[in-house]
């Protein structure tokens, strides 16, 4: 098998429109919550979400790439602009057939669909949709895009796992270069889900905060007083690189990718195994083909959203893997500042993951005032980043649907 390594990054958050804004607010614990601006909330239960700040797409994009495209694929082509930039690859010296592209979303064109549907409502039933309306909505259209973009002609697909998306797309994507496959793939995830609908129907189903007083205090995972998790949006972009194919052009390599696995909890709709069996398995899955021990990770990024039964099936599920072994793991919950992207949370992650490798620091769960009592026992960081050597990080998501997907990284 070959060796995976991560040459380039690229993030636009709630908390910051690059990945070096994204890493200096995680270290400083900044919430990125507060009142929707996007649509009246007057008739929510939740008012308010992490939405971008100041992100303008022309500093980035033309016109066209705009127009013709949802946010969540704006989104994810400005982010894989970025990691390519970072990653410092001339693709005119490459064969285009052996870069790709797999992407992750968990709902795509959410933002799109809806406005032509109450744009159909307020025609009084003439079907005068957007031209574009199709495409702007198609899950797999940012992957597209993007090889469109760049003319990437290699492997490219797009994969939802609901908010285990980004990380199945990574793992996707080192399995493929692993095997030879490929020699470059730009992966990751992105998502635009704070509209009408999605609030209205997460919230519906009871998963969002109701704080609406505090916002930015309200996404509080493992947190006694935790009531829901909080909408986040934005995308991350990795670019994955054959090892040797990185080594021979001289680039800066990030950290390596070690292993990755998947599995279901075959259990619920939309809640996660209380016991965390799915969640263990995957974890120890992932540790075995990393060829390391839960002794070894130096950091956990928990999936941990806020929510009261979601954050303690991960707690059990950590604790069964560790054990009666000494373990140094740290853990935190960067979507206490994120809030929660769905199918780009494991980019993101995957990028704070990669960070924290980097600088040798755990950023912190924030707004964390009592532990829940399930939560003792867990070296959960909380409040304010520690400094600390970090040669390999585990991140973890779980998503609707029963879906687990880990991905383990670490030091070159």
């Amino acid at each position: 098998m070959k060796r995976v390594v991560i040459t380039g990054t690229g993030a636009l958050t709630p908390l910051g429109n690059s990945t070096t804004e994204f890493w200096e607010s995680l270290k400083k614990g900044v919430s990125g919550a507060g009142a929707i601006t996007k649509f009246d909330t007057t008739h929510f239960k939740t008012k308010f979400a992490c939405e971008l700040k100041d992100f303008d797409p022309s500093i980035h994009l033309d016109r066209g790439d705009i127009r013709k495209n949802d946010p969540y694929v704006v989104y994810a082509l400005t982010t894989s602009g970025m990691a390519l930039e970072e990653s410092g690859l001339d693709l005119d010296s490459m064969d285009r057939t052996r870069v790709g592209v797999i992407w992750g979303t968990g709902i795509g064109g959410f933002e799109s669909f809806e406005e032509g549907t109450f744009e159909y409502a307020r025609g009084n039933g003439v079907p005068r949709f957007n031209p574009y309306f199709i495409v702007k909505t198609l899950p797999n259209m940012a992957s597209g895009i993007i090889s469109i973009k760049y003319g990437l002609m290699g492997i490219n697909h797009t994969v939802i796992s609901a908010c285990a998306t980004a990380n199945s797309a990574i793992m996707d994507a080192f399995n493929y270069i692993r095997l030879g496959k490929a020699d470059v793939i730009i992966s990751g995830g992105s998502e635009a889900a704070i509209t009408q609908a999605s609030i209205g129907g997460f919230s519906s189903m009871k998963a969002l905060s109701t704080n609406n007083e505090n916002p930015t205090e309200a996404c509080r995972p493992f947190d006694k007083a935790r009531d829901g998790f909080v909408m986040g949006e934005g995308a991350g972009a990795l670019v994955l690189e054959e090892y040797e194919h990185a080594k021979k052009r001289g680039a800066n390599i990030l950290c390596e990718v070690l292993g990755a696995a998947s599995t279901a909890d075959a259990y619920h709709i939309s809640a996660t195994h209380p016991e965390g069996l799915g969640a263990k398995t995957a974890m120890k899955l992932a540790l075995e083909e990393a060829n390391l021990s839960i002794t070894d990770i130096d950091y956990l990024n928990a999936h941990a959203t806020s929510t009261p039964v979601g954050d303690i099936s991960e707690v059990k599920a950590i604790k069964s893997v560790v054990g009666n072994q000494n373990a140094k793991l740290k853990v935190s919950s960067t979507k206490s500042m994120t809030g929660h992207l769905l199918g780009a949370a494991g980019a993101v992650e995957a990028i704070a993951s990669i960070m924290a490798i980097r600088n040798n620091v755990i950023p912190p769960t924030i707004n964390v005032d009592e532990l829940d009592d399930e939560a003792t026992g867990v070296d959960i960081v909380t409040n304010e980043a520690v400094d600390t050597e970090v040669n390999y990080a585990m991140s973890n998501t779980f998503g609707f649907g029963g879906h687990n997907a880990i991905v383990v990284f670490g030091k070159v």
